[in-house]
């Protein structure tokens, strides 16, 4: 069984590491208690999204960037050969360069 919690906090370690910060670094710039934030990255505490985002600040890393490797990682876990690599139409640039504002549910 693949949880999620697991893949967050797996995510969230390696790029602390990337970043070279200790877990006390990273807990005190996001106002996180360091046992939990221990706890987070070993699966063994669900993170709420507010305590997501503050880690994420921390580590001076977009929460889009986390939550896409977290489901990259998710992906190979349920034997997906490929990623989906979809740019929501929100974010599509059109011919002209300009990036079209509104979301399209096709």
């Amino acid at each position: 069984m693949i949880l999620v919690r697991q893949e967050i906090g797996e995510v969230l370690r390696d790029f602390r590491l990337q970043k070279g910060r200790t877990l006390r670094q990273v807990a005190g710039r996001a106002s996180v208690a360091l046992g939990y934030l221990s706890e987070v990255e070993r699966g063994q505490k669900e993170a709420s999204s507010e305590i997501l985002a503050s880690v994420a600040e921390a580590l001076d890393v977009p929460i889009s960037t986390i939550m896409r490797e977290v489901g990259d990682r998710i992906s190979v876990l349920e034997g997906l050969q490929v990623f989906p690599d979809v740019l929501p139409d929100d974010l599509a640039v059109l011919s002209d360069g300009m990036i079209e504002p509104e979301l399209s549910l096709r």
